[in-house]
């Protein structure tokens, strides 16, 4: 039999076959009493052969009635090191005492919300615990739920912890499981652990899919040990947190000011009475303020509510003459090439990217101002329109910028982003 000490805390579908003489290793079954045991869904979709099967978590592959889901108990061993963090920054007065709380509510065993501004450093924030972890011989997890924000953690965390083996799990990116003790992935992936980490760090929260959605809670509950931590980040916290801070299940650490001492962009609002786009045309008051960001020498980030129309925006931007010279492209979730037009932006070779809400958080790009076309549009949540603004003036030596909503009609969440902007910069 393999040796499947590589697949501690983790869980995946099996069948029939006799995994008894692995120790430590639980096999249940994968649907019981209409439930699935891998994401809690109830479950009554079935195939033509009337079994059930579940649609909640098919996108990780499908599980159903009859298979077994194997659980593998086995705690993973790793080390204990003196000094494993290779990061040789510094961090500001502020950060540096929710760094240090943080490693204090791990050594208590307490569960931890860090409210902090777009732009505070929370990534760096977290080194320290990380270290922490790592250097008693835990294991450690960090999810969220954008693949975008897994490639953007991934390559700060392998600079801050040079000599660590870090595994990377996404949907985009097919890899074979291993025994990392650092782990970095989506809320998506957790689903494929059980008991694994003594710490688990989920970033932006708030943000879908993992918001509002009780498989992935129920994922992430699972894959932390009974005597695990979670630390959850955000700069929006959602209400089921603050009514778990008030119950005191979680210890509130808050931050208001970004890692430069500059406050948050107050986005300028727009009101607009004619179409955005008509007859394959841009609204000319707003194809002025697209082209003076480009003239200013700033990259764009141009935010649209639906895919469908990425395409559409992108051309009748490239029959304006005066962007006739500019190199743009459009990115969506669904986008093959999406990781790629990314980093193009990120590097300067585009300086204008047409977008959806993927890039509303969790994301850097340096000088980069934006605009909210439709920001009145339903798929605009406060928090998400406070992630957007949050994109502008994150570096030091440019710690401010244009931040456009674009309306039709003044929203309910249009306002609550305005006063969540101008509280955190009181």
């Amino acid at each position: 039999m393999e040796d499947l000490a590589f697949l501690a805390g983790r869980q995946w579908i099996g069948n029939q076959e006799d995994f008894s003489t692995i120790i430590n290793l639980k096999k249940i079954p994968a649907i019981e009493n209409s439930r699935c045991n891998r994401c809690g869904a109830f479950v009554n979709a079935q195939l033509p052969n009337g079994k059930k099967y579940c649609r909640a978590c098919l996108g990780i592959g499908r599980i159903v009635e009859g298979d077994w889901l194997m659980r593998n108990l086995n705690t993973a061993i790793f080390p204990q090191r003196n000094q494993v963090l290779t990061w040789q920054g510094k961090l500001t007065a502020a950060q540096a005492k929710i760094s240090a709380n943080l490693v204090e509510n791990f050594g208590k065993g307490q569960d931890t919300l860090v409210h902090a501004v777009t732009g505070a450093g929370k990534t760096e924030m977290l080194f320290a615990i990380v270290a922490e972890c790592i250097k008693q011989g835990k294991r450690a997890g960090i999810a969220t739920p954008r693949i975008d924000v897994v490639n953007e953690l991934y390559p700060r965390f392998q600079a801050a912890f040079a000599e660590i083996a870090i595994g990377k799990y996404h949907g985009r990116e097919f890899k074979q499981p291993r025994l990392e003790q650092l782990t970095i992935c989506t809320t998506h992936q957790l689903l494929k652990f059980y008991g694994a980490f003594d710490l688990l760090i989920i970033d932006e929260v708030d943000s879908f899919p993992y918001a509002n959605d009780p498989q992935l809670h129920f994922a992430a509950k699972n894959a932390v040990k009974n005597t695990g931590l979670r630390v959850y980040l955000t700069a929006t916290p959602t209400p089921d947190l603050l009514t778990e801070v008030k119950q005191g299940k979680l210890k509130k650490l808050a931050l208001k000011r970004r890692f430069h001492g500059g406050l948050l962009p107050v986005p300028e609002e727009y009101l607009f009475l004619q179409p955005f786009l008509q007859k394959n045309r841009i609204n000319p008051k707003l194809m002025r303020r697209i082209i003076n960001v480009i003239k200013a020498g700033h990259p764009l980030l141009l935010f649209v509510p639906r895919i469908e129309q990425i395409p559409l925006y992108l051309a009748a931007l490239k029959q304006e003459q005066a962007l006739k010279q500019v190199a743009m492209a459009g990115v969506h979730a669904a986008d093959a090439n999406r990781i790629d037009k990314v980093s193009q932006f990120r590097a300067g070779e585009l300086q204008l990217l047409v977008t959806t809400t993927i890039l509303e958080r969790g994301v850097t790009f340096n000088h980069v101002w934006v605009i909210v076309v439709e920001a009145d549009d339903q798929i605009y949540t406060a928090s998400s329109l406070v992630q957007i603004a949050g994109r502008v003036g994150r570096a030091q030596a440019d710690p401010t910028g244009l931040v456009l909503f674009c309306y039709h009609k003044y929203t309910a969440n249009l306002k609550s982003a305005m006063q969540q902007i101008k509280a955190m910069n009181q």
